[in-house]
């Protein structure tokens, strides 16, 4: 639909509906800015740093373990 399209049909509308219309875009506008602050999958990635010794076993448990 082509804005002068939706222009034509708006202006048609009583008063009392351009309100409603107006109301709806408004909180479409808030919905799509607020989609837009959401993080991305992988936005931290090199953030964190993983250990060459991660998988090693705790001292803290080494008299669990043996």
């Amino acid at each position: 639909m082509s804005d002068l399209a939706l222009l034509s049909k708006l202006s048609s509308l009583p008063q009392s509906l351009k309100i409603e219309v107006m109301d709806y875009i408004e909180f479409l506008e808030k919905k799509y800015e607020s989609s837009k602050t959401h993080p991305k999958a992988g936005c931290m990635q090199g953030t964190f740093k993983m250990e060459d010794d991660f998988d090693e076993p705790l001292d803290d448990f080494k008299e669990y373990t043996e």
